[in-house]
């Protein structure tokens, strides 16, 4: 007998509320309700992020873990939260906002494809490429009839088999890439090998997921299937030869330095939807098209870096944690029961780590990649991350996986994404490399017509214009090889997905990648430098450090250790106003410096800007600076007069040398020695044997004038100081020795500059000259040296002597 009940449909969400003193409830109300939900989704995913950061975890893995959380695997236990976020009928505009996020993401991850460095994938890694996909997918194809038999029973067997398989031999390019610029192994061979293979596994992917959607279809017709195929083929085709010249013509009208027409931005994001459109409307998933055009758009230029910058921090802060949402309201670890589920959940993990890292393990020894290297490999290539999901949503929406699979499924991928980072690090230690032998770790030296190497470091284009200068000023006599920079653009590798895309303008990463000139790119500061290179007799490499700023030290250091360089010159962490007073650029470039001056494997110098030469390249002709050094003693005002010494072989500066000694008969009174009395006639023994052999060297030199002062105090040494207040730049030693040194206070602004450093950046000392604190190369730094570089900021910035 037929039932005459009626089931009456929950009516559909009103956009807006009219307020709670209306009496309306904001959560039943579409727009109050998904602004909660995005705000909880945001708060929760940073929170994970932060609290994984110790366990080096992409953030994915956050995510990913706050979209279960938020399901029915945890908080969605409790049926009264549930209903009220996450009620069933918000949950169509939280899929619409979710897949629209997922869509401009995708797009993205085309920006940050290169399809030329497909076509230079070696045979190597294309090679571990198909051995990676091929294997786990044969594997993923043998668990999909374990899984029928069990708790996939009646589901489409074609469809199924594709889909397993798919999902077993994905590696995440995005989250692989951000794990080897956090682990500083993008240089290395296995970063050069993962990256390249991994490329490669993303678009065969991406071709077997279309081919898995095309059989997924509700019309079970293999013709339907081949139709929806041929026609998303021919669209991808029509992409090919249609996109590129538009982007490149719209690329061509966007010139450096210049800001990129709106038009063109706006009609790139309609493209993105239109395409979306169009491979929705063939029946293969709107992510497509928005992924295919991403890949097509020219990856030089400011084009590419505007449409990043325009797209990605709404859509990855606040939309795309949607999607990891979608994904955990579906995923319910409650329904893996019993021993036959969790034994088919370590089931499909074992398969999928086995496929994936034996694979490219045999694969790698047989190309005789070491076997430490082959088995990261392997680990590096069992990554998932957000294609993973894709996968799994896909295939759960057409029927293809049920509860239960998927939820066995986001296990697999959270697990396997969650080991990579810890066991590379526990297998693969390229950081811990030997200490390179090598001898002229200082500017001073016995033989100074030897070749001059300098790593010098800016974090933007205003520290450019005296960096070239001083430069031009270190060259000495100017023989060819006389000397050589490695000029290091220092860039913070952050959260943001454009990090990658700076990952391929710099080519490689990780310990930075020393670029060719046919390979540099066409901006600002490469230009500026080559310029340099070609107007004056200096050999420079410029370069791209991406790095985490509380790792950028270790980028830095191992740099240096890697070219052999003399000298290490860091930027200031504060810049010059107009108004002549320094300002902090960014507190975290503090910490940087403190960190390079306590393991740096030569010298060091930071580098106070204030305009030497002014903001452009001058000349060898036009150059006309006075250098002046004050010399008190010890290691460090050595390494700064010996450096000033090779400045003054330049025709066009003019060098003071001003050595300060102490009136005995008065220092008893005025001046209190803070320095073992046991330490000072070695000491002085050495400043006067270095003094005399300067002096002997440069005593037919003009240029060069050597003045002794006399001085009774500290007050009396700082008017000295202040009469020179005219130079173009002071060279001074960050560690003095002396009587006169220890009796200034010790109450400094800036520690890491040492006394007269700290004098020379004072309010109160009135200059326009850039200031180069000089630190000798020591195998061990004095005890002293070493505590100044962790003394607290003081409150004020004053210069007191007393």
């Amino acid at each position: 007998m037929a039932s005459n009940t009626t089931v009456k449909c929950p009516a559909p969400m009103k956009a807006t509320s009219d307020g709670a003193f209306q009496g309306d409830n904001p959560l039943d109300y579409a727009l109050p309700l998904v602004m909660l939900q995005i705000c909880l989704v945001a708060v929760l995913s940073r929170v994970l992020a932060y609290l994984l950061r110790p366990l080096r975890q992409p953030r994915v893995i956050a995510e990913i873990v706050g979209g279960v959380l938020l399901g029915p695997s945890a908080l969605g236990r409790n049926h009264t939260y549930l209903q009220a976020l996450f009620p069933p009928r918000s949950l169509t505009v939280l899929d619409t906002l979710a897949n629209l996020g997922l869509l401009f993401f995708l797009f993205l991850v085309g920006l940050e494809l290169d399809p030329r460095s497909l076509k230079s994938t070696g045979k190597k890694a294309l090679s571990i490429a198909l051995s990676g996909i091929s294997v786990p997918f044969i594997l993923g194809i043998g668990t999909s009839y374990v899984l029928r038999g069990t708790i996939s029973q009646g589901v489409s067997q074609g469809p199924f088999l594709v889909f397993m398989g798919v999902a077993l031999s994905i590696t995440a390019f995005p989250v692989l890439a951000r794990i080897l610029a956090e682990l500083k192994l993008l240089t290395t061979t296995v970063g050069q090998i993962a990256m390249s293979a991994a490329a490669v596994n993303d678009v065969a992917a991406w071709i077997l997921l279309a081919l898995a959607i095309a059989l997924s279809g509700k019309d079970s017709s293999p013709l339907v299937s081949l139709w929806v195929f041929l026609c998303g083929s021919c669209f991808v085709i029509l992409c090919i030869f249609v996109a590129p010249p538009i982007f490149k013509w719209m690329a061509r009208r966007c010139p450096e330095g210049e800001p990129v027409n709106e038009i063109y931005v706006c009609g790139t994001l309609v493209a993105v939807l239109a395409a979306g459109f169009v491979t929705d409307s063939i029946g293969i998933h709107a992510l497509f098209g928005a992924f295919v055009l991403g890949v097509l758009v020219p990856k030089e230029g400011p084009f590419a870096g505007a449409l990043v910058e325009k797209v990605e921090d709404l859509v990855s802060g606040l939309f795309l944690p949607l999607y990891f949402v979608s994904s955990g309201l579906k995923t319910n670890v409650a329904t893996i029961q019993g021993a036959q589920s969790w034994g088919l959940l370590v089931l499909v993990i074992f398969t999928a780590c086995f496929g994936k890292i034996v694979g490219t393990v045999v694969v790698s020894m047989l190309y005789k990649v070491p076997f430490k290297e082959a088995v990261t490999l392997g680990f590096l290539m069992n990554t998932k991350g957000l294609v993973e999901l894709i996968v799994l949503n896909i295939g759960r929406d057409r029927g293809v996986l049920n509860d239960q699979t998927f939820a066995i499924m986001v296990l697999m991928a959270l697990f396997t994404t969650f080991m990579t980072t810890p066991l590379v690090i526990s297998v693969y230690k390229p950081a811990q490399m030997a200490t390179s032998q090598y001898k002229n770790r200082t500017i001073k030296r016995k033989d100074t017509s030897s070749q001059l190497r300098i790593l010098t470091c800016f974090q933007s284009t205003r520290n450019v214009p005296t960096l070239i200068n001083l430069m031009e000023a270190s060259r000495g006599i100017g023989k060819r090889e006389g000397l050589r920079v490695y000029a290091m653009h220092l860039m913070e590798l952050s959260e943001r997905s454009s990090a990658i895309l700076m990952v391929h303008k710099a080519r490689k990463n990780g310990m930075p990648f020393w670029n060719k000139w046919q390979d540099s790119d066409p901006n600002q500061i490469v230009v500026a430098f080559e310029a340099f290179q070609h107007l004056s007799q200096v050999s420079i490499r410029p370069t791209t450090a991406i790095s985490a700023m509380s790792s950028m030290h270790e980028d830095i250091c191992s740099s240096a250790e890697k070219k052999r360089v003399a000298m290490i010159i860091l930027p200031f962490h504060k810049h010059q106003r107009l108004d002549g007073h320094l300002e902090t650029t960014r507190a975290d470039l503090r910490h940087v410096n403190r960190r390079v001056l306590e393991h740096a494997p030569c010298s060091v110098g930071i580098l106070v800007d204030r305009g030497l030469g002014g903001t452009s390249h001058v000349s060898a002709s036009n150059v006309e600076y006075t250098v002046a050094v004050f010399f008190f003693g010890g290691n460090d005002d050595r390494e700064a007069l010996s450096y000033g010494a090779r400045m003054a072989e330049h025709p066009g500066i003019n060098l003071n040398v001003v050595q300060f000694t102490t009136d005995h008969k008065v220092a008893g009174e005025t001046v209190r020695l803070d320095i073992n009395d046991q330490d000072r006639p070695e000491a002085r023994s050495e400043d006067e044997e270095f003094l005399a052999e300067v002096k002997e060297k440069v005593s037919n030199d003009s240029s060069i004038k050597f003045e002794e002062k006399m001085i009774k105090d500290a007050q009396e040494t700082i008017d000295v100081i202040r009469s020179y207040s005219r130079c173009n730049l002071f060279l001074v030693g960050r560690m003095p020795e002396g009587q006169l040194v220890a009796a200034f206070n010790r109450r400094r602004e800036c520690p890491e500059l040492g006394p007269v450093g700290n004098l020379l950046i004072s309010p109160d000392f009135s200059t326009t000259a850039s200031v180069l604190v000089v630190q000798q190369y020591r195998s061990q730094l004095p005890l002293e040296s070493l505590n100044s570089l962790k003394e607290h900021d003081t409150t004020e910035g004053e210069y007191d002597s007393q």
